[in-house]
């Protein structure tokens, strides 16, 4: 019985070598069987199918739509790099959740580093929109660990 993940990359590595002829060549669809996997792509968009062995899995394709213009958010990132804590203990609660309203200075978690717990504070006002880092997760100096949504 041949191994999933090694038949599913093999048509993940199929279906990209077909979309690039096919984006390539001047035909509007491809079929090409290897092994146990087939696999067949079509310009138009109106289906695209990989099948193995077990079963055949379809996919229909949308054309692609034009992406709104994404409003970049204000994130609050890490001065250093550690292990980031949303709670001074694990028995007392989060400094700061998601919908938190926190202004600057705002202590919004601790990062250990050489054995020290430095407060990281907020550099930004307004309400938590999303939270980046989780607790006991490694962050590096820079990286986002929250995200502000100003109010």
């Amino acid at each position: 019985m041949p191994d999933p993940r090694k038949v599913r990359a093999d048509a993940n590595a199929l279906v990209a070598e077909l979309l690039e002829r096919l984006a390539n060549d001047e035909v509007s669809e491809l079929e090409v069987k290897r092994g146990g996997v087939r696999v067949r792509v079509a310009k138009d968009g109106a289906r695209v199918a990989a099948g193995a062995p077990g079963g055949v899995a379809a996919a229909h394709a949308a054309p692609p739509v034009p992406a709104a213009p994404v409003k970049e958010l204000p994130t609050v990132k890490a001065p250093l790099t550690g292990i980031f804590y949303r709670a001074s203990s694990p028995q007392t609660g989060a400094f700061v959740q998601v919908g938190s309203s926190v202004e600057t200075g705002d202590v919004i978690g601790l990062i250990e580093a050489m054995k020290l717990f430095n407060e990281i504070r907020s550099t930004e006002s307004g309400r938590v929109r999303r939270i980046f880092a989780e607790n006991g997760q490694l962050v590096r100096a820079h990286q986002p660990l929250l995200e502000v949504e100003p109010v």
